[in-house]
């Protein structure tokens, strides 16, 4: 399944280059099952060859998230969590995914939007909650932006430095996303620790 995954996206970038990547970046954060790790990784690599310009693949990876999570954040408003129920299954989406989201959402509030852009299991459905929740429009666009734009770029780079061996991103995706957790924590917990100080 996930060597046809591989193709499927790697026939489409090389086909029609940027715009492949904006339309399935647009669909990994509309709530469809394409792999940013796939898409991102490979685009860096066609970058390092050359044949695309860096910057601009991460630009448009992160304006495709901010289009699809809107359209997921306008599904979330309209419908609610019953459409993932409904839904979900087909688009290999887990009443158990949504659930981890809302509750990190309620937990953390719109700063859910920004981290939630980074994390496992999270990241695809995070824009439901933030509809669900109706966070105000624009904190959702600046956080989706932030967030996607940091995770983006994160990939991509991984795609340069390991050039023709960027496919093996996708195999250690877990160990990325434990890193990424682990850097997340450590940035809230520093943050957190300054501001404790100041308020003494």
């Amino acid at each position: 399944m996930i060597d046809f995954i591989i193709k499927y996206i790697t026939i489409i970038i090389l086909e029609i280059g940027y715009l492949g990547i904006f339309f399935l970046m647009i669909l990994e954060s509309a709530l469809m099952p394409v792999p940013s790790e796939i898409v991102m990784p490979l685009s860096g690599y066609l970058a390092a060859e050359n044949k695309l310009d860096f910057h601009i693949v991460v630009f448009i990876g992160t304006i495709g998230n901010l289009v699809g999570s809107y359209i997921a954040y306008l599904i979330g408003i309209r419908y609610g969590r019953k459409f993932i129920l409904k839904y979900g299954k087909y688009l290999l989406i887990s009443k158990h995914d949504l659930d981890i989201a809302e509750n990190f959402s309620k937990k953390y509030g719109s700063l859910m939007v920004f981290i939630g852009r980074m994390l496992p299991a999270i990241r695809t459905v995070i824009s439901l909650p933030a509809g669900i929740m109706e966070i105000p429009l624009m904190i959702f666009i600046v956080n989706t932006f932030i967030g996607s734009l940091i995770w983006n770029y994160m990939l991509t780079y991984i795609g340069v430095v390991l050039r023709e061996n960027w496919v093996i991103v996708e195999r250690y995706t877990s160990i990325i996303d434990i890193f990424i957790l682990v850097a997340i924590i450590l940035f809230i917990f520093i943050k957190y620790k300054n501001l404790f100080k100041i308020r003494i």
